[in-house]
């Protein structure tokens, strides 16, 4: 029998771009547009959501919340089909064609492109004080954090003296931005110093503009330290060249900008500050298969200031020059323009325009920033209405190849031997025969007095990042071991692999097993086996081994009348995930998902039999109730729930009050048919998220009042977020149901 399955282009490239800048934001804009087929397109940023420049002074100022001012990447990439991977990359391997990130396996790319931005040049006698009390302005996500923090703690009785150290555009705007909020805090007691090297203030612009700013920052109480470097700072005092000692309690650097060092460690040609050196089609100058944009390119051809305004508008440039050299085109040249319209935000809905050398400041062109900024974030809030196409775009019917023929979609040997090569898998004395051995089967002992545990889970991918799914499937696959209290031994990997060039389809599953056996490697588990296809989309599962002994196994049908419920963690994954498919999640929201995923249901096993409980389940495709429902049935006992202490993740409570529930839903309301009080108690707002689907949830476990706060604080010393969530009532009589929730 022949299969043949009408697919669309496989991956044949992969175009990586680190870091999301205002140049890559709108390469991903431009993408969900306007894709290439049978490239893949990767973004890697230590952030899921980037600030935009223009807005910040006024994020700053209290006039643009955070959502406001900041472009969802998370979303970006969904929309345009991009793979999102949530690190930082830390280095090059320019020979072999790979990111060196900073937790996962490097990740191979055909062509590559850089927008990071760049940071202050801070020098300090101890480098130690960099972050505590000294602050560099970039990253802007740690000087947010940062300046959300003070402004929550400040109190009006309190007193602050703070230094801006920095003499231009940025350093200015941002005193004349913080001063006016923190005199909203505590009025007069704050003391706000700007240190410029240069002799004046704003050096680059006229002598107009310079008076005009310095007068503008002395009105506010800003005390001025111009021709004056910094020499020393002890986190307490700073030290000027010209002998002044300023008592600060904290400094925020904006200073002349450099680039990370591992730019220049990787062998890119670099200027002198270690930015990227590129030609005017935005490539680097050494390594045609690189290119960079926004302040940490360096145009070695009309160089051009660091500004935000050069970077929105190298995007489209980079964008078309990436899909020619992609296509073996020639690029075309960006030109940046010699003269830009500058408008500075002076912190009181006013701002200073200045063009050509002339400024001037009014309410009017507060307003005009405003409408310019608002109209560039509006652009990233309309992407969802763009189709998501993905990876696999397809060709017209008469060019649509076939993919697979008469080798039920098996993935080739060549590919398998190349991708197991680069991992490694954790050893362990019960398997005789596994991975390292060409046997069409894996052999394992079993432990004296114990049995065989067995269970399997496969599911499409829930996030992009291959790397990150297999941590998370790893997870979900094991934890029912843990939920009946046994002890994880071997795993075999069942694997779906989307069509791709044989080169593609090894860099995937190399990076799918690489996290699953981060996961699998926590608990000593090896990986055995397993088998893998081609299919159009990628899915994975394990089927996992593990050893208990029969008395001490946990089960659903232990439940004792009197018994505590002690849930290990929040609620709320399916709906978050929901939402972020419809472009409705926050992404801090989906941050905090993730990281529930991946915490391992182990240790919180081993605690469960330490302190004996009773009964054990995990919590995950059912949600709370259908679990719950299995373990009432099998136990034969009532439960009583209280709603105010089950925990859910953030972000879950909101995404369900606008109606946003996951597919799986509707089967899962089901249970509350066993809800002995469901009409008073359905209208609740949390409701709904007991019958929320989970991903690698927590476990759900009974055990003896006596015994279960002491549980509980070992469970939540272990990192867990334990609650006691109701209690154990003895079996209730055929005419009623055995639960009830109160609120």
């Amino acid at each position: 029998m022949v299969l043949q399955q009408s697919v669309g282009v496989p991956i044949q490239q992969d175009l990586v771009l680190i870091g999301g800048g205002h140049s890559h934001a709108i390469v991903l804009r431009l993408w969900a547009m306007h894709p290439l087929p049978g490239v893949r397109l990767v973004l890697i940023s230590d952030g899921a959501d980037t600030p935009y420049s223009g807005m910040l002074p006024g994020h700053v100022a209290g006039f643009y919340d955070h959502g406001e001012c900041h472009i969802d990447l998370r979303s970006l990439c969904q929309a345009a089909g991009a793979v999102f991977y949530h690190d930082l990359a830390v280095g090059l391997d320019l020979v072999n064609q790979w990111v060196i990130c900073a937790t996962r396996p490097p990740v191979g790319f055909d062509y590559l492109s850089i927008d990071i931005g760049s940071t202050p040049q801070v020098e300090l006698t101890n480098s130690d004080l960099l972050g505590v009390n000294a602050i560099p302005a970039k990253p802007v996500p740690q000087f947010l954090a940062w300046w959300a923090d003070l402004c929550g703690r400040l109190q009006p009785t309190d007193t602050l003296k703070l230094a801006i150290v920095g003499g231009g555009v940025g350093g200015v705007e941002l005193a004349l931005n913080m001063q006016p909020r923190l005199r909203s805090l505590i009025g007069e007691n704050l003391a706000l110093h700007l240190v410029s090297r240069s002799a004046t203030v704003l050096p680059q612009q006229n002598v107009s503009v310079q008076r005009s700013l310095a007068q503008l920052l002395r009105d506010r109480g800003v005390q001025l330290h111009r021709g004056a470097a910094v020499t020393d700072w002890d986190g307490a005092v700073l030290r000027l060249e010209s002998g002044v000692e300023l008592v600060c309690d904290v400094t925020v650097w904006v200073t002349g900008a450099i680039a990370p060092d591992w730019l220049r460690a990787s062998g890119l040609s670099v200027d002198d500050r270690g930015f990227v050196a590129v030609d005017e089609g935005l490539r680097s100058v050494s390594h045609p298969q690189v290119f960079a944009a926004g302040d940490i390119a360096a145009m070695v051809v009309q160089p051009r200031p660091k500004a935000g305004v050069f970077a929105v508008r190298q995007g489209k440039p980079l964008y078309e020059n990436l899909c020619r050299a992609l296509r073996g085109e020639d690029l075309q040249p960006f030109v940046p323009q010699k003269r830009y319209l500058s408008l500075i935000g002076t912190g009181d809905r006013q701002a200073i325009a200045v063009w050509s050398g002339l400024g001037a400041r009014s309410s009017g062109f507060w307003k005009l920033k405003d409408w310019i900024d608002r109209r560039f974030m509006h652009k990233f809030r309309l992407f969802h209405q763009f189709e998501s196409i993905g990876p696999f775009n397809h060709l017209p019917d008469d060019r649509t190849p076939m993919q697979c023929s008469g080798c039920g979609a098996k993935v080739g040997a060549v590919v398998l031997d190349r991708a197991l090569a680069r991992i490694r898998s954790t050893p362990s004395t019960h398997v005789l025969l596994g991975l390292d051995q060409p046997d069409d089967a894996a052999v394992l002992t079993v432990p004296p007095g114990q049995v065989l545990v067995q269970t399997v889970d496969y599911f499409p991918a829930l996030v992009d990042d291959p790397f990150l799914f297999g941590q998370i499937a790893a997870n979900h696959s094991l934890s029912d071991l843990f939920a009946m209290g046994a002890t994880a031994s071997s795993a075999l990997a069942i694997v779906a692999i989307p069509y791709a060039t044989e080169a593609k389809q090894e860099e995937i599953l190399f990076q799918l097993l690489s996290g699953a056996l981060q996961i699998l490697g926590q608990t000593q588990t090896q990986l055995v086996g397993g088998h893998t296809i081609a299919a159009e989309k990628l899915m994975f599962g394990l089927t996992c081994n593990g050893f208990a002994y029969p008395d001490r196994l946990l089960k659903k049908s232990g439940m004792q009348p009197g018994d505590c419920l002690i849930l290990t963690k929040p609620l709320g994954t399916g709906a978050l995930f929901a939402a972020q498919m419809r472009g409705r999640a926050e992404p801090a929201w989906i941050d905090g998902a993730i990281d529930l995923m991946l915490q391992s249901n182990a240790a919180a096993s081993q605690i469960f039999l330490t302190h004996g409980a009773t009964a054990c389940t995990d919590v995950t495709g059912f949600g709370l109730l259908g679990h719950l429902v299995e373990m009432v049935r099998a136990s034969q006992v009532g439960v009583t729930l209280q709603m105010g202490a089950i925990p859910f993740l953030p972000g879950a409570v909101e995404t369900t009050r606008i109606g946003i529930v996951s597919s799986l839903y509707p089967q899962n309301q089901r249970a509350q048919n066993w809800i002995e009080n469901l009409a008073t108690i359905a209208p609740h707002p949390h409701f709904p998220l007991l019958f929320d689907p989970q991903t690698s949830g927590g476990l759900l476990a009974s055990l003896p009042a006596d015994r279960a706060k002491t549980c509980l604080t070992a469970l939540c010393a272990a990192g867990y977020s334990s609650v006691i969530i109701g209690q154990i009532q003895p079996g209730l009589a055929n005419a009623a149901l055995p639960i009830t929730i109160e609120p």
